[in-house]
């Protein structure tokens, strides 16, 4: 009886003891996650610039050329850029803050007050000029026609809602003090040394020396994690962080693309909508363009306030280009893009956004979408697989492998090398 009590007391002690650890092990994650934040900036940014690394080395070029070469020709890139385009850009993006979108702001509240917006939105003929002679096609007719004429169905469907909109300019301009402070708040409280220019340039000398060091001997650090593990699980660990590289360095690929597409895309829209910003507002949909959800909804706001100054009857059209240009992105370039690399549902990466932006602030929601990829990874292989013991999605898995050797023949195996 008494070895029996001692028994269960020794069980609850140790659970005691298990719950005390991962107590202390969360407190402690929380009380350095802005480090934890900067470090996974800093992997990001070694998994981009090995993305040239390994190109180079099908080609037997050793990994310490590989790297200088690569680093060398990326610089010459971003300062060519920035030597044609930065000046045009910067003009640009000084007449948009400092006169356009002021202008702009005042002439949208006072054409959704005086219901403007009902005016005719005429179907930009300009476009087709040279590809139908002045002469577009019936199909292009009876798509325009609902949206270039006043006394359309739509129109008038429209115009009670329109007409009983009214926005208070003081009203618009307290909400806008509310956010930036907002936004201040939470760039102080989740990265207290982000604070002021001097603090922030320390922070990306942070990310740049981590990813100087991560990148001088990757599978050293990757193997030193693994060497944290049993020896039972260590190549069990070492899969699922190539399964983590890859869909890091999926998200990367495809984001960029994505970004360059979104960015051209909308420059060309825009420009031939007329608007004279439009490099410039193409540049800044293409850089939103790496915050899913949030980025394109900033993106169309900036160009309708613009378009409002300078082409009030394209305001609508100008929604179209952005939003058709992040449609096609969205529903056209990321499968094609990403394909098994990262499969994460649409929902799950705006839950993403809530909680990292909540926890994390600003720089959550840039890495919103790693961060969820490796939370998934972790759950379904660490506790779905390993825990519960559910092998169900590995078989099929490795079934479409069997089916379609071209899904093997990138698994992260480099990763794998070079923890060897």
């Amino acid at each position: 009886m008494t070895s029996n009590t001692n028994s269960q007391n020794l069980q609850a002690f140790r659970w005691v003891l298990i719950a005390a650890g991962v107590a202390i092990t969360f407190a402690t994650l929380w009380a350095i996650r802005s480090i934890l934040l900067l470090t996974l900036a800093s992997v990001v940014l070694v998994v981009l610039v090995t993305m040239p690394v390994r190109f180079l080395a099908r080609y037997n070029v050793r990994r310490g050329p590989a790297i200088a070469l690569s680093l060398t020709v990326m610089t010459g890139v971003v300062l060519l850029l920035g030597r044609v385009m930065l000046p045009e850009l910067i003009e640009q993006f000084n007449t948009l803050t400092t006169e356009i979108l002021p202008e702009g702001v005042v002439q949208l509240i006072q054409s959704i007050n005086e219901a403007e917006l009902l005016a005719p939105a005429p179907f930009p003929y300009h476009i087709f000029d040279h590809a139908a002679s002045h002469n577009p096609s019936r199909w292009v007719m009876l798509i325009a026609q609902p949206l270039a004429y006043p006394d359309s169905f739509l129109y008038e469907s429209l115009r009670p809602i329109i007409e009983s909109v009214r926005v208070d300019a003081d009203l618009v301009n307290e909400v806008a003090r509310q956010i930036a402070t907002a936004i201040g708040q939470i760039g102080v409280s989740v990265l207290p040394f982000v604070g002021d220019v001097a603090s922030t340039v320390l922070s990306v000398l942070i990310v740049i020396f981590l990813s100087l060091y991560f990148l001088i001997d990757p599978g050293g650090y990757a193997e030193g994690m693994i060497r944290l593990f049993p020896m039972w699980y260590r190549e069990r660990a070492r899969a699922i962080m190539s399964q983590m590289y890859d869909s890091v360095r999926g998200w990367l690929e495809g984001t960029f693309i994505s970004m360059i597409f979104v960015g051209v895309a909308s420059w060309l829209g825009l420009s031939l909508l007329q608007l004279e910003q439009a490099a410039a507002l193409g540049v800044l949909a293409g850089l939103l363009s790496f915050v899913p959800n949030f980025g394109q909804l900033v993106a169309v706001i900036a160009a309708i306030v613009v378009g409002v100054v300078q082409a009030p009857s394209s305001v609508g059209w100008i929604i179209v280009v952005i939003y058709g240009t992040s449609f096609v992105q969205s529903q056209v370039f990321t499968p094609l893009l990403f394909g098994q690399s990262i499969r994460i549902p649409p929902v799950l990466v705006l839950l993403g956004q809530i909680v990292c932006g909540s926890l994390f602030g600003f720089l959550g929601i840039l890495l919103a979408v790693p961060i969820t990829a490796i939370f998934q990874i972790l759950v379904r292989e660490v506790y779905v697989r390993d825990v519960l013991g559910d092998r169900s999605e590995a078989r099929d898995s490795s079934r479409k492998q069997r089916h379609d050797p071209s899904t093997a023949a990138d698994d992260g195996s480099e990763l794998v090398a070079d923890t060897a």
